[in-house]
């Protein structure tokens, strides 16, 4: 497999993925103040990868897209959940939980 790191050879159980709708005058800096969730999600045991990112066509639009190999390890991460100032950001959101049956290379 090359130089793919381990995390990436592992069969995960779930999937989060959707996006998130904020104003778009304020994306960057909500994308800013997420910094510190995604290095934490990534040390955490259990989570395969997490990422935050900006849409390249809704300037409103935040992608969210995680990998998790259990949901206790999940809940685990969540606990409190987004800061205050995150949740009343956020305009509207579409995000789901896809559990997984096998793992394929495209």
């Amino acid at each position: 497999m090359g130089d793919v790191p381990p995390a990436y050879r592992r069969s995960p159980v779930f999937i989060v993925a959707g996006s998130l709708y904020v104003e778009p005058a304020e994306r960057d800096a909500y994308l800013e103040s997420c910094l510190e969730v995604v290095r934490q999600a990534r040390a955490t045991p259990g989570c395969v990868d997490f990422a935050i990112g900006p849409d390249l066509v809704e300037p409103g639009r935040i992608n969210v897209y995680e990998r998790w190999e259990s949901d206790d390890q999940l809940l685990a991460f969540r606990g409190s959940g987004p800061t205050q100032e995150q949740e009343t950001a956020i305009l509207g959101a579409e995000v789901h939980r896809y559990r997984i049956s096998a793992v394929e290379a495209p």
